[in-house]
């Protein structure tokens, strides 16, 4: 019985993995396929002592086994050089192993060195809500709601900010999740390398409504961005539009032109203050809060 529930276990796990985003494992440009190769080298590094212990484990329960007479007993080998020189050598190297991939990564994925391309770079800036995603097109004269659409193949450079809370911009098919901070800016460049629609996330929880912060990142061709750019549609995206906007709640996806291109940098200053937050919370009479 025992046998045929791990079996329909290991079963049901291996088709719950099947039918998920991998994400991460499926890198649709440079940054995402070479955190990939990071994360492959890391767990081959740490694979390569764990293996080996577990296998080291076996064979000495079932060498010292109790049935077994021709093993010795030794008391005094817990105080053997030899077994102290694997014990502590073995975690060293690993640590110095992983610890020579952190140090290559980190300055070979720094998120603001440029990353090339063909054609012209996009300029981009983030503003992350309670709980929506703004993109700012400075020189399209763009502001979209929860779609981040961008040219295949075309450098891209984002700029990104809090109008809110402190939260994680995330593209995990684009690779290198950075954080959005209110009055800071910080930067990021990505390339998408393949035509799609991506899952892009919060990956930082920022509230009630955190769950639904989610946004499409849109690989198109330079043709198709060409388009998309010039189907902005309804009133101009200015101060007072945005003042609406960063109230608390989720929203669908809209593009509309840009009425200021300072607007970031607005944001970034606090010239145009953060979002309200929660409405307070009204209290029965003659309570206290």
């Amino acid at each position: 019985m025992r046998k045929r529930l791990s079996f329909a276990l290991a079963v049901a796990s291996v088709l719950a993995i099947s039918g998920c985003d991998i994400g991460v494992l499926d890198p649709k440009g440079p940054i995402g396929v070479q955190e990939r190769q990071i994360m492959i080298d890391s767990v081959a590094i740490m694979l390569a002592i764990i293996i080996p212990t577990i296998v080291a484990i076996v064979v000495c329960a079932w060498w010292f086994r109790a049935s077994n007479t021709k093993a010795r007993f030794r008391p005094h080998l817990v105080y053997s050089g030899r077994i102290e020189l694997v014990v502590w050598a073995i975690p060293a190297l690993t640590v110095l192993l992983l610890a020579g991939v952190i140090w290559e990564s980190s300055h070979l994925l720094d998120p603001g060195e440029p990353v090339e391309g063909v054609g012209e770079p996009i300029d981009i800036q983030v503003v992350s809500l309670d709980w929506k995603w703004l993109f700012i097109y400075p020189k399209q004269k763009l502001a979209s709601v929860n779609e981040l659409v961008v040219p295949v193949g075309a450098p891209l450079r984002l700029s990104l900010t809090s109008g809110s809370v402190m939260t994680v911009f995330f593209v995990p098919q684009w690779g290198s999740m950075i954080y959005t901070m209110n009055r800071m800016t910080t930067r990021l460049n990505l390339r998408a390398d393949e035509a799609g629609d991506y899952h892009g996330l919060a990956a930082h929880i920022s509230g009630d409504g955190f769950s639904d912060m989610h946004f499409v990142a849109r690989a198109v061709t330079p043709d198709a961005f060409a388009d998309w750019a010039k189907g902005a549609k309804g009133a101009d995206f200015d101060a007072a539009a945005y003042k609406d906007l960063s109230k608390q709640g989720t929203v669908t996806p809209s593009l509309q032109p840009l009425a200021d291109a300072t607007l970031f940098d607005d944001i970034v200053s606090q010239k145009l203050p953060p979002g309200p937050g929660p409405e307070p919370t009204p209290h029965p009479s003659g309570s206290r809060s």
